[in-house]
Parts: C-alpha cells; structure tokens; sequence
C-alpha cells in the first residue's frame, strides 16, 4: 500500500474540524477535517458493506463530528496497517506477532465498513490528512524508524506505535459516539472503542511490553 508524503503545497489548507474533534485531538484550529456534508441516502446494516441502493430515500444527515470521525479513522487505519504488517513478520516474539496479525486482520475488517460509511456520507475516500501529523497517526517516520531497527528496538517502536494509534483512535471514537448524528457512524465507533479497549488489554500484556511503555 502507499502512503502519503510528509509535505503539502504551502497553499493548501483543511476545512476546520468539528470543535469536539479539535478538542480531543488538541489540533490548531488550521489542521481540520471536513465541516460540511449533504445529506446521505439510507444506510444499509452497518454488519455489512454493501453499498447502498442508488434509489434510497435520504434518511440521516451527516454532522461534522460524523464527517471529521469517518475521514479520520480511515487513514488511521491504513497506515496502522503498514506497521502491524511489518510486526506481523519482524517481531521478536510469538506472541507479539500473533497479536499484530490478529489486529491487522480487525483493521482491515473496520476498513472494509468505514469506506461505505464514507460513500454513504457522500465524502471522498481519500486521506484528507495528508501531510500532517495527527496524533495517533503512523507516520512516514514511523515507518522508516521501524524498518531500520532490529529485535528489542523495533519491538519497542512497534509497541508504542500501536498503543498510540489504539489510544487516540478510541478517544476520538468516543467523541463520535456522544457528538455524532448518525446511527451507522455511531455504531462503527462503539464497536471500534470495543476492539481497541480489548486491544489494548492485551497488548500491555505482551512480551516487553511493561518495559516499553512504561
């Protein structure tokens, strides 16, 4: 999978996000998501996904706080993805392989619900995020400081990656679930702070793990 690059033209801004976004994220209010959306048509069952009819009536209205949420657990997830794929193959131990490819199988199931969650919404699947450092975010640096470290040291990057990306993922779900409008958005987020609480359980659980987090 790519991922984006670390630099922006200096022209380009993002709409401001939701305040309750803002708030949790602790972002400038320059660094934002996506304020406006139209209304969506008829969600399908958010078990599914499936894309919805082209003949649905309209039957939810998308609030900034649905918008900000849904385009930004996307990239969350897919760039999560490329570090547990890498821990999936390069950690140390067993267990903490397992681990990252359990959660990677659970990431990509939360994508394969947030794309037509997305559609739904009318907005694009695109990373909206692109050039910024949103907290919990892997970034490009991420990355590349993984791929170049080796037993213990990158199990300790790998570890805290995670457990950030978990952390800031389920708060800002959190947000959506009190914030939010829409009842498909707000059940992917409840069910997202379920898999990210059990996940991060057992993660502070694995082999190193009292060690690199402290």
């Amino acid at each position: 999978m790519s991922h984006a690059t670390r630099s922006r033209p200096p022209t380009a801004r993002l709409p401001v996000v939701a305040p309750v976004l803002l708030a949790l994220l602790g972002l400038a209010a320059s660094a934002g998501c996506s304020t406006t959306t139209e209304p969506a048509p008829a969600a399908s069952p958010v078990h599914t996904a499936a894309a919805p009819s082209p003949t649905a009536s309209p039957s939810a209205s998308s609030t900034p706080t649905d918008a900000a949420w849904a385009q930004l657990m996307t990239p969350m997830n897919e760039k999560a993805l490329a570090l547990l794929t890498l821990a999936a193959d390069r950690g140390t131990e067993p267990r903490l392989r397992a681990f990252a490819t359990r959660l990677h199988s659970g990431q990509e199931a939360e994508l394969g619900r947030l794309r037509p969650l997305l559609a739904r919404m009318g907005l694009p699947d695109t990373d909206v995020h692109a050039g910024h450092d949103m907290p919990g975010m892997v970034t490009e640096a991420d990355l590349e400081a993984a791929g170049a470290a080796e037993g213990g040291a990158f199990d300790r990057l790998f570890l805290t990656g995670i457990r950030d990306h978990l952390r800031h993922s389920a708060q800002v779900s959190r947000s959506e679930i009190t914030a939010g409008a829409r009842a498909d958005a707000k059940q992917l987020a409840a069910d997202l702070v379920t898999a990210r609480e059990a996940a991060l359980t057992e993660l502070e659980g694995l082999p190193g793990a009292a060690q690199a987090l402290g």
